[in-house]
């Protein structure tokens, strides 16, 4: 084995452990809430959402990732391939359309109620799980194309305009559907990003004006970074800094790799490793800034 793949391989194996970890013990945290009676926040139903899509983001895509690596190819088989990258297309857009939903149910939380959102703040928490249902079904009927371009690396040696990804391979007819197929995915994602950049910002400037309004209440000595509102704010904007630099990042390495006819399998490995990074990272986030976590379990 090469030093350069027994190195991605350890890198693929790390990423896995720590996201799954981590995703897993956010997920436990919620159940054990739900369980012990603790009241809810109108987020966390839409929280285990996105822990789900994240941890399915991680196993479809660091298992086989890191078995490949190692030198365990041709492994899956043409079903174990199309359900593999079936499950990691329609998690990774999930994620993607359930923290758009989550910023914007977030602004209308924390709206006054003299503002525009104030008639959507009873209604929104009682739809958030019909809301990311509905980005589970529309990204598992809109996916499901993988099904059939996607197939394993070991019977399909004589097909030329494939993308190989070491266990399994992605093969592309240079057409218009293909095309208008692309264009819609960066649609989508497009107008996610731009609704959650706008939706975070909102949720920077509301608790800004509501800082300045209570400003008042907190004595002089007081640290800024120990107001309640400030540790909010800067948990949305690393958040959103985050999701946004890294989804930009992987979605601009999917565009060079759809354009390559036939991409290195260095770089095939490294745009899935920078697709992983949000989720793998996110359930740290989203604990330390949990006061409900205990920090010796964080830790």
């Amino acid at each position: 084995m090469a030093t350069k793949d027994r190195a991605m391989g350890m890198a693929f194996l790390l990423q896995t452990i720590v996201g799954i970890l981590g995703n897993s013990s956010l997920f436990c945290h919620y159940i054990f809430l739900y369980y012990t009676g603790c009241k809810l926040r109108s987020t966390d139903l839409i929280l285990k959402h996105l822990t789900v899509a994240n941890l399915l983001v991680i196993l479809s895509k660091g298992i086989p990732e890191t078995v490949t690596a190692f030198g365990w190819s041709h492994f899956f088989g043409d079903g174990g391939c199309k359900l593999l990258f079936y499950v990691h297309k329609v998690s990774r857009d999930a994620s993607v359309c359930i923290t758009c939903l989550l910023s914007v149910l977030q602004v209308i939380t924390i709206s006054p109620m003299d503002s525009g959102w104030a008639e959507l703040k009873a209604k929104a928490p009682r739809n958030t799980g019909t809301s990311a249902i509905l980005c589970w079904t529309l990204n598992l009927l809109l996916n499901a194309t993988v099904l059939v371009y996607v197939g394993g690396d070991s019977g399909n040696k004589n097909i030329t305009k494939k993308h190989s990804y070491g266990y399994c391979y992605t093969q592309y007819n240079k057409n218009i559907m293909e095309s208008f197929y692309i264009a819609l995915v960066l649609l989508r994602d497009g107008f996610c990003l731009i609704l959650i950049i706008w939706s975070s910002g909102s949720m920077v400037f509301t608790l800004y004006r509501h800082k300045q309004r209570v400003k008042y209440i907190h004595t002089s000595n007081q640290s800024r970074n120990s107001f309640p509102e400030t540790r909010a704010t800067q948990s949305i904007l690393f958040l959103v800094v985050t999701f946004v630099s890294l989804n930009t990042l992987s979605s601009s390495f999917h565009i060079y790799l759809a354009v390559l006819n036939n991409p290195s399998l260095w770089l095939v490995n490294t745009s899935t490793l920078i697709a992983a990074c949000f989720p793998t990272i996110s359930p740290y986030v989203l604990m330390s800034h949990d006061s409900r976590v205990p920090k010796l379990c964080f830790a």
